[in-house]
């Protein structure tokens, strides 16, 4: 791993030393040290609330240095537990190495295994000449393509203040060697209450893809909140039984004060 790592940072460090410099993406909303927590439960009429597992988002306490360029690295964990590893255990780790300036991944590496579904991913992202190279192919990409994880923080970043009922924030990410068009769709607010207490929250649908389990385009709703931190309070998708919800219970490293909660 440590080799493979090495090897991929010697790509990225050869394309940039001729680059021009990257946008800048104003960030008010994270910074180095925070953590998000996050229950995950199943909820249906037969089963109640049951949990499933737990997730964590943790951007690490200092930069990581990548061609020359400060990037926050990210690390997503997402594991079932109990009942729930003896018929479908998941074990997943995702990490992006995000630009400070641009806010866009240089670096994104995926360990899953949902079920004996093993997929290893490591993809160099170049974004003065937009193209990814991943263990099998090198795509031509989109400007600041996101991948899965960059493109949340991303999203945090945007400016949510002038935003009415019905407006779309577009995102492209990378995934499996395909670029892909989504939108979130922002639908209000709401006053949303968890384990931590009641919070003013930003009500938003992301469009997600739909197959076997999604029957609809816009399944999933998500609650963030609404101040400066900008974090997932709580989301929600449908599926065919039931739903699969994540609940946020415990927050540190918060880059503003967290004015949204209200009780």
């Amino acid at each position: 791993m440590k080799t493979l790592f090495v090897f991929l940072i010697s790509i990225l460090s050869t394309a940039y030393l001729c680059a021009q410099e990257l946008r800048t993406v104003k960030n008010n909303a994270y910074t180095y040290g925070e953590k998000l927590e996050y229950r995950v439960f199943y909820d249906s009429f037969l089963t109640g609330n049951v949990t499933a597992g737990i997730a964590s988002l943790e951007i690490q306490k200092d930069p990581a240095v990548i061609a020359n360029r400060n990037t926050m690295h990210v690390v997503g964990l997402g594991r079932t537990r109990g009942l729930f590893n003896l018929f479908f255990r998941v074990v997943n780790r995702y990490e992006t190495y995000i630009d400070e300036q641009a806010i866009a991944p240089l670096l994104f590496i995926r360990r899953i295994n949902e079920g004996g579904y093993i997929k290893n991913q490591d993809v160099t992202f170049n974004q003065f000449t937009n193209t990814a190279h991943s263990n099998t192919a090198t795509v031509n990409v989109v400007e600041y393509v996101q991948d899965i994880i960059s493109a949340f923080y991303y999203a945090r970043s945007y400016d949510a203040s002038k935003l009415k009922v019905g407006d779309e924030i577009p995102i492209n990410f990378f995934l499996d060697d395909t670029v892909y068009v989504t939108k979130i769709v922002y639908e209000g607010k709401e006053n949303i209450t968890t384990r931590l207490g009641t919070f003013r929250c930003m009500r938003f649908k992301p469009m997600v893809l739909t197959g076997n389990v999604f029957s609809q385009p816009y399944p999933m709703t998500l609650w963030i909140s609404d101040d400066e931190n900008k974090i997932p309070v709580l989301a929600e998708s449908g599926i065919l039984v039931g739903s699969v919800k994540m609940e946020l219970i415990r927050f540190s490293g918060l880059r503003n004060p967290v004015t949204s909660r209200i009780r």
